[in-house]
């Protein structure tokens, strides 16, 4: 995970691959394939390598939630919903896997509900700027503009370094809404 963490992804799959020849039942070996292969946008060998680790540990929320992400990246929304599910039953109060779930649901424009699942995010993490931020490009779309204000400034005083990103939202909020990505955070 070292070579991860400094991208030098070709030792890493190698020391990955290692770990799997000598015990194929290394879940944590399969995740960080998964994981190089997802953060390198190769979305179908990500999933396959998730669903190995699954398959050994079929009770991780986290990996749950990282196989719906990469089905998600993958063009796998409803997939990706279904396995969220799974780790929502595994692990009810799991931030991550609700954030996720919020983020599938605004590219499927249904923002009501993204905007529930970032509310109950927040109630777990209130000092999350990107979650704040989200919420307030959720209350944009909506047409709650003071709401989404108040979104955007919680965001800027939990995270003063990103307030660039923070003000373009707040000086285009009465702009008409254009697609963007709300993971730029």
């Amino acid at each position: 995970h070292e070579y991860v963490s400094n991208e030098d992804f070709d030792k890493a799959i190698m020391c990955f691959r290692d770990a799997i020849r000598v015990d194929d039942r290394h879940y944590n070996a399969w995740y960080g394939l998964g994981a190089i292969y997802f953060r390198q946008e190769k979305y179908d060998l990500a999933e396959y390598h998730f669903r190995r680790a699954l398959s050994i540990n079929p009770q991780s929320s986290v990996l749950h939630c990282h196989l719906g992400m990469v089905q998600h990246a993958n063009a796998k929304p409803y997939e990706a919903l279904q396995t969220l599910e799974q780790a929502f039953w595994l692990e009810p109060c799991n931030p991550q896997a609700r954030y996720q779930r919020a983020t599938i649901l605004i590219s499927m424009n249904r923002c009501d509900e993204a905007l529930q699942e970032l509310e109950r995010v927040r109630d777990t993490a209130p000092r999350e700027a990107s979650v704040h931020f989200t919420m307030g490009k959720v209350c944009k779309k909506l047409g709650r503009s003071e709401q989404a204000m108040r979104c955007f400034l919680t965001a800027l005083d939990l995270d003063p370094k990103d307030n660039n990103l923070i003000k373009n939202a707040i000086d285009r909020l009465d702009e008409p809404d254009v697609d963007e990505d709300v993971s730029a955070f």
